[in-house]
């Protein structure tokens, strides 16, 4: 043996905790990548390098892994927006903060954005309940933004053509970095803010002109 080459130790094994994380991890790729319907435990297991019974160990199942995992983007996303709007100034800011917040996550974690908003999940009620409960979560995260002389119902349909209109631009803008090749932290920066003020413009025009009707 030479007496110049370190001797390693037996590798050491993952936290129960650490071991989880890196699974969800996995999943969330896997699932963006992939969809829901076509990923399987499988496929996830092999990537991860581990046994499909340890994955079970953590995960009853795929529906359950998929479900966690969209709780958590979901909690992640609406947490974003709060603390970005809680540090503006005036209503305007705030609608400019809260685009900023939903652009920054959308375009910094794909794989998370592709998850919520996957187009390949089956009719099954229990998943498109918990897509009903996301997109609950960021129309009222966004419902207090619009200070208008509005009943509540008219307050909420509004904040849901919001969200609607920061998907949209997030999924539009995704297409065309493809074809840009926009990665850098400072392109993303930039084009974060011009998507959040140039979006916050044609709402703030539009919140301004409400009817009450």
């Amino acid at each position: 043996m030479d007496a110049n080459k370190e001797v390693q130790g037996p590798r050491r094994r993952l936290t129960a905790d650490r071991r989880r994380q890196q699974l969800i991890d996995v999943a969330l790729e896997s699932f963006a990548r992939n969809g829901l319907e076509a990923t399987t435990m499988d496929d996830i297991a092999s990537a991860a390098g581990v046994t499909k019974p340890l994955l079970y160990q953590h995960f009853r199942s795929k529906r359950a892994l998929f479900l966690e995992l969209l709780s958590a983007v979901a909690h992640d996303v609406v947490e974003e927006i709060a603390k970005a709007v809680a540090d503006a100034r005036t209503p305007r800011q705030e609608v400019e903060a809260g685009f900023g917040a939903y652009f920054h996550f959308a375009l910094t974690h794909e794989n998370a954005f592709r998850l919520l908003f996957d187009r390949s999940v089956p009719h099954d009620a229990e998943l498109n309940e918990a897509l009903l409960q996301v997109e609950d979560a960021f129309a009222e995260a966004v419902r207090p933004l619009i200070e208008a002389d509005i009943d509540p119902s008219h307050q909420r349909f509004l904040a849901e053509a919001v969200v609607g209109m920061a998907e949209g631009a997030s999924r539009s803008w995704l297409r065309w970095r493809q074809q840009e090749d926009v990665t850098s932290p400072e392109g993303l920066r930039a084009e974060t803010e011009r998507l959040a003020r140039r979006t916050a413009d044609l709402a703030w025009a539009g919140l301004r002109s409400i009817h009450r009707d």
